[in-house]
């Protein structure tokens, strides 16, 4: 099984580009069920999620044609079924995103319960809920959601009790498709929604509202093809910008989307590192310093995302002081504070809150990843280490982080892909 090997110690410096964003790509390609006609979607990201979603697509019989820069072109035409079978779905928590879709479409899904990283509960009831609401029938039969509807799903008013991306996604590619108006409240205002409702629109949906909490959905007889590029990934960004703080480096990330980080930017800030931003890029200039603790609280979008909470954890544990970071969205993503222990961080967890003492250095370690964003915090951890550190179970990383040891490698980290 691959692992990466780390030697910390190396100051980053370069320019790096953004990928395009996996948690927007998977909604879009899950959309393409809601049209007959060809669609292109460009900029996805080269990742095992991604890989999975066309998988699933092809299983069902669409066609699916890749080519050397990652666009696809999907031809849905050709589905013969309807099914998103477990052993495609148990890696990846995103393919409930196709429910939506193919019941407003084709009146029909079987989708077995989805896997992902074990990160703590995300139940989809919200999801079968909404669609139950818009005239679905719906039940859960050994571990598959089995939904039908006569004729088309009917237009609702849904309040989500508690904000969910994916629910806001499901529902809101079920409903352009809907008998009348739909109507979301508490939505998801995340830009990944924001980014799936563009890609929607440009296929000739009727959205307003989208990247406010209340979505007003008319719905429409059919939708066409499209082109559409999927939008930067502004955690991939995030993380290569911790990079440069934790490291005392400087490092620009180019074709990203800078209005998408707000809330990051200014923990970097506060944290004492020089942040410049033009059009479609952002720079992070530490200029050698060490970074100062800074306090986080997550919260859905446009608070600090829960996404990058283990990145800011890898930098308080050699920042100057004591920082508090609160995780408000999922009970159990601590899991990477006790890898880092093993490295020499100072932290206690009580509930959900994290208090970190900064360390002047951290300790090169064996380490293992426990799930996408905490394998994130171990790369940034090991790249201000003493020493080696190997990284297992990298197959997480390899989930959300396109060529990551590319990518660090051209900005001067010491980083390999070893098999033992």
């Amino acid at each position: 099984m691959d692992k990466l090997l780390i030697t910390g110690g190396t100051r980053l410096n370069g320019v790096v580009r953004a990928s395009g964003a996996k948690n927007a790509a998977l909604p879009i390609l899950a959309a393409t069920l809601l049209t007959k006609e060809l669609i292109t979607i460009k900029n996805l990201p080269h990742l095992h999620d991604i890989t999975t979603m066309l998988e699933l697509l092809g299983s069902m019989g669409c066609g699916v044609v890749v080519d050397e820069k990652m666009s696809v072109q999907l031809d849905v035409s050709t589905l013969n079924n309807c099914e998103a079978p477990y052993d495609l779905v148990k890696t990846m928590r995103a393919s409930i995103l196709v429910l939506g879709p193919l019941v407003s479409h084709f009146g029909k899904a079987v989708v077995s319960l989805p896997g992902g990283c074990a990160i703590g509960s995300r139940p989809v009831d919200l999801h079968l809920r909404g669609l139950e609401a818009m005239g679905a029938k719906i039940s859960v039969e050994g571990g598959d959601i089995i939904a039908s509807v006569d004729g088309r799903l009917k237009g609702a008013r849904i309040f989500f009790d508690k904000v969910t991306v994916t629910g806001t996604e499901n529902l809101l590619m079920a409903a352009t498709l809907a008998d009348g108006k739909t109507i979301l409240e508490n939505a998801a205002r995340e830009p990944e929604v924001v980014d799936l409702a563009e890609c929607l629109i440009s296929m000739g949906a009727k959205i307003k509202g989208h990247g406010t909490d209340t979505i007003t959905i008319e719905g429409v007889e059919s939708l066409h093809g499209t082109t559409y590029p999927v939008m930067p990934d502004r955690i991939e960004t995030g993380t290569f910008l911790v990079a440069a703080a934790i490291t005392g480096g400087k490092v620009r990330v180019i074709d990203t989307n800078v209005k998408s980080l707000e809330a990051v930017l200014s923990k970097l800030e506060e944290a004492g590192a020089k942040v410049t931003c033009g059009d479609n890029w952002i720079e992070v200039d530490m200029e050698g310093r060490r970074p100062d603790a800074v306090n986080i609280s997550t919260a859905p979008y446009p608070a600090f995302p829960t996404d990058m909470q283990a990145q800011f954890v890898a930098l308080n544990s050699i920042a100057n002081g004591v920082g508090r970071v609160i995780e408000n969205i999922f009970e159990n993503r601590f899991m990477h504070v006790d890898e880092m222990l093993r490295m020499g961080a100072d932290i206690e967890v009580s509930g959900n809150t994290a208090i970190v003492r900064g360390c002047e250095r951290l300790k090169g370690a064996p380490v293992m990843a426990t799930d996408l964003r905490a394998s994130a915090s171990l790369v940034l951890s090991a790249l201000v280490a003493e020493g080696d550190t190997k990284i297992d179970r990298i197959y997480h990383i390899d989930r959300g982080y396109e060529c990551i040891e590319e990518k660090f490698g051209a900005l001067g980290a010491k980083i390999s892909r070893v098999l033992n």
